[in-house]
């Protein structure tokens, strides 16, 4: 408004001192301008006064409605300025409402976040009846007292755990749980107690009470972390009841397989040297059960085989059987290894013990039988004559330690080094015993010098292919070792025993005879590529070559004695001496020509009958025959045109040899 009235004044203005500009630009006198507004005011109030005159009435009702206005308008003041201070009250009220919906809210807040570890806390600390009547009336064996065991646990782990805290609400319910915690102790004690007498039952099977007892292995944990003095009760009983277990059945049932062995042993004069038919040699004895010597594998190698993890022997159901040594220390130890893998696992599982802590829990049960059978075998390789037997149980232990392994079951192993540590150095002895006996054998005093293969060659090939087999998979280098120097005693014999012989080729004979037997059992048994194959492969080759030399010597010894001075005069340059040899090759043309097909039959039967094996007597054959053609075709070609004519085609000789091919 006030704006409006500034606005309107300041137009008067203007358009006053327009009409002032206006009057002074026309010239017009002042004083007559200002009598002419002075008379036009006084005009204008008549005017005025007459139309208030006129209008009075309704300016006095205007007046009344004014005042009546005023009045209305002082009463909505009082009414207003009274509303204005209730708003205040008002609003003071909604400020101290919300500050205290503030502090109620953080109130619900704090109630919620304790109201779940406070119901948990009264949960865990609370003993419910079903609690108490779980562990008092419901017997052991029903799950649901194994829940509530659970629920004890819990409950005693709890509440001392609070007690640590000094919780004055532990006061209210330890005494209960104590007396609970008895209960379940006692009744758990019988129960574990009866499960471990049972073992004490003749032919009692351990798998049941021990699956038994797993079942419920939660039993011991409880024990064991609640009174320790009960569990290490529990623990000593059972110790004590299967360590006698134990110890009582190997006793017996090694007691029961050392009748089952053979009567007839090897002893000390049963070695690799010693003579066929020696006077108290195991090889005298004509009437064996057991067909196979000491030296020969034969089907003994089967406990490494099928038969590592075959069914135990039952010495009831086998009184008449007869084994070797080999099969009932396969018998017994198999037996220890199933117990003990599965003694190892359950200890560790239910005793809740590891590593060396297992160690001694389970040497604590085993350990008086397992120096049981340490001793047992100590005892026997005392006596022990017999390599194969030694070195088989010294190959079965290694692969039952890999086994015990595999079953991630440690605690045998200084069992098998205690073994390996008694059989080892027997058979070191044993096998320097028979290397000493081939050393000092005496060929001269010998009865048996036929040109075939010797006895002591092919003790040595069986014994040595079966060695070398056997240690494929766990080989020693002690043992190879040995074993070489086995061989180069082989190697020394056969030279001596050839010397016997007055003529070369009955030597050569024999010697191939013997290296071709040792050879083709190699390789047979064992790979390619062992050194004593190698060796005796190089030996039948060098003596198979000068055989072949020999063999040819009587029949074609001059052609062959021409060929090689016609050969050496050539590599001298002396071409012209060959001219001298005319005469004698004449005389060796009709030498050859008069009698070749009768030699190659005579070489033919010869070659035959001095090899057993006819496979390498067809090779030696073969290698003779190409010899003679080679040998020939030289002949030839040395001979003079003249001489040459009176030779016999070389396609005759060919047609001829074709004769003597065989299909070996």
């Amino acid at each position: 408004m006030t704006e409006s009235i500034i606005t309107k004044d300041t137009l008067d203005k203007n358009l006053e001192d327009f009409e002032i500009q206006e009057v002074l630009k026309n010239g017009t006198d002042l004083r007559e301008y200002a009598l002419q507004i002075d008379k036009g005011i006084k005009e204008a109030e008549k005017s005025s006064v007459a139309d208030y005159l006129r209008e009075s009435e309704n300016i006095a009702s205007l007046h009344g409605q004014i005042e009546e206005c005023d009045g209305i308008l002082a009463r909505m003041e009082s009414m207003l300025l009274v509303f204005q201070n209730d708003l205040g009250s008002i609003s003071n009220e909604i400020i101290s409402l919300q500050k205290r919906s503030v502090n109620m809210s953080v109130q619900l807040s704090n109630r919620q976040a304790l109201k779940g570890p406070l119901s948990s806390f009264i949960e865990d600390m609370a003993v419910s009846e079903t609690l108490i009547f779980g562990i008092n009336n419901v017997p052991v064996i029903d799950k649901e007292f194994m829940v509530q065991l659970a629920i004890l646990n819990q409950k005693i782990n709890f509440v001392k755990e609070q007690d640590f805290k000094e919780t004055k609400a532990c006061h209210d319910v330890k005494d209960v749980l104590e007396k609970l915690k008895i209960k379940a102790v006692a009744k758990i004690r019988t129960y574990i107690l009866e499960q471990i007498y049972k073992f004490r039952k003749p032919m009692a099977n351990y798998q049941i009470p021990q699956n038994a007892m797993l079942k419920y292995k939660f039993f011991f944990e409880f024990v064991l972390t609640n009174e320790r003095n009960v569990a290490q009760e529990i623990c000593n009983e059972y110790i004590d009841t299967l360590s006698k277990v134990y110890y009582s059945y190997f006793k017996s049932y090694a007691s029961r397989l050392d009748k089952l062995k053979y009567e007839e042993v090897p002893t000390k004069d049963d070695l690799m040297g010693i003579e066929d038919g020696s006077k108290g040699g195991f090889f005298q004895k004509t009437n064996l059960k057991n067909k196979s010597t000491i030296f020969t594998i034969g089907n003994r190698g089967d406990v490494l085989a099928q038969q590592l993890e075959a069914p135990i022997i039952v010495p009831h159901a086998q009184q008449k059987t007869k084994y070797s040594y080999e099969a009932l220390f396969r018998s017994l130890q198999y037996a220890l290894v199933d117990n003990s893998c599965r003694e190892y696992l359950f200890t560790t599982e239910f005793f809740h013990v590891k590593a060396s802590h297992a160690q001694e829990l389970f040497d604590r049960i085993l350990g008086k039988t397992l120096s049981l059978l340490v001793k047992s075998v100590e005892n026997y390789v005392l006596e022990c004559y017999d390599c194969l037997a030694l070195f088989l149980c010294i190959q079965l232990i290694n692969r039952y330690k890999w086994m015990c392994h595999k079953r991630a079951v440690p605690a045998l192993d200084s069992y098998w080094d205690s073994l390996l540590s008694a059989l080892y150095p027997r058979l070191e002895y044993v096998l320097k015993l028979n290397i000493q006996s081939v050393r000092e054998c005496d060929p001269a005093k010998l009865s048996n010098k036929e040109l075939g293969p010797h006895y002591i060659t092919r003790r040595y090939a069986e014994f040595s292919a079966a060695m070398l087999s056997l240690s494929e998979q766990f080989p020693s280098e002690e043992l190879n070792n040995l074993l070489l120097l086995l061989q180069d005693e082989v190697h020394c014999f056969l030279l001596k025993m050839a010397a016997e012989f007055p003529q070369r080729i009955q030597q050569l004979i024999f010697l191939i005879n013997n290296y071709d037997m040792v050879l083709s059992i190699l390789m047979e048994r064992t790979r390619d590529n062992t050194k004593e194959a190698e060796s005796f492969r190089e030996q039948l080759q060098a003596r198979s070559t000068e055989y072949v030399e020999e063999i040819l010597s009587p029949h074609f010894g001059g052609l062959m004695q021409f060929v090689k001075e016609g050969e050496q005069l050539l590599e001298n340059g002396k071409t012209n001496e060959l001219a001298t040899l005319e005469k004698k090759s004449m005389s060796l043309v009709a030498s050859f020509t008069a009698g070749w097909k009768q030699s190659l039959e005579e070489i033919h039967r010869e070659v035959l009958v001095s090899f057993p094996n006819l496979v390498t007597g067809s090779g030696l054959l073969q290698m003779a025959l190409t010899n003679f053609v080679q040998y020939y075709h030289k002949f030839v070609k040395l001979l003079t045109p003249n001489a040459r004519t009176q030779l016999v085609n070389i396609h005759v000789i060919m047609v001829e040899i074709k004769k003597y091919k065989t299909n070996y």
